[in-house]
């Protein structure tokens, strides 16, 4: 009997905690900012999201992390691909390396990228050379997102791939089907799920990305004056409204993106 109550009381503590923890670390900050944001009315709301500039840092934000998004999908496939179907001297040692951006703090991250397309650099002088402006420009801001997102797409594809039935392929193989045939037919369908899922935590993770992106990336609206960098210089400049309005849309839009991947794994074929 006292076994029974002390299990009970164990239960009750461990689930009290981890409840506790999720209310006071993630429910009532986000709960903050909204509410926060909307105790000024929708006007005010809406008017700070149409502040030229902060439209202009949310749009270039979207549309330079879908950039990212696709490289990464793309390489990251290929990547995922090569580490399983093949083996090579260094594999483990690349393999590792690949969650190297998780363990890295985005601030070195971020002078990494700085000194790789610097103007100092081999890569940035070739590149002033052509004509393009890689740092403070949108070339450097790309570079961080895919560096920071980088493992995302690989580590959702790796475990799918690595789960495949060989003889599937084989039974494709068999029946006359070329390689090209085969990955489309048989192989895409078995990893899309992983390729989407992991391209959207690439999304929502690039759209928030701060600590690599200030380095490299520039304060001129509508061309290298992303959203996270336009949070940090309302609050610096006691703007907290603006910095909130923005903020919004971009967790916001995370909440729409966890939905989906939540929806994406849902619809997985269990093996």
């Amino acid at each position: 009997m006292n076994v029974r109550i002390n299990h009970r009381w164990w239960s009750w503590g461990f689930r009290s905690t981890v409840m506790l923890y999720f209310l006071v670390l993630i429910v009532v900050p986000i709960a903050g900012i909204y509410t926060e944001t909307f105790a000024a009315g929708w006007s005010s709301f809406v008017d700070n999201l149409q502040h030229p500039i902060a439209w202009k840092a949310v749009l270039l934000t979207v549309r330079l992390a879908l950039v990212a998004t696709v490289i990464n999908a793309l390489l990251g496939t290929m990547i995922a691909w090569t580490l399983v179907r093949y083996r090579f001297a260094g594999r483990s040692i690349v393999n590792s390396l690949i969650d190297l951006p998780f363990a890295l703090p985005t601030a070195v991250s971020g002078l990494m990228i700085l000194m790789l397309l610097g103007p100092r650099s081999l890569l940035g002088s070739w590149l002033n050379q052509l004509g393009i402006d890689a740092v403070f420009h949108e070339p450097a801001i790309v570079t961080a997102m895919v560096f920071v997102t980088f493992p995302f797409v690989i580590r959702s594809v790796q475990p799918l791939l690595e789960e495949m039935d060989v003889y599937e392929e084989e039974a494709a193989y068999t029946l006359g089907a070329s390689r090209v045939r085969t990955f489309v037919r048989v192989i895409l369908p078995s990893i899309m799920p992983g390729i989407l899922s992991g391209a959207m935590l690439a999304f929502s993770r690039a759209l928030a990305e701060f600590g690599a992106v200030v380095l490299v990336a520039g304060n001129i609206p509508g061309k290298s004056l992303v959203a996270s960098v336009y949070i940090f210089g309302e609050v610096e400049s006691d703007n907290t409204a603006g910095a909130i309005a923005v903020s919004v849309v971009l967790l916001t839009l995370s909440f729409i993106l966890l939905w989906l991947i939540s929806a994406v794994q849902m619809r997985r074929p269990s093996k």
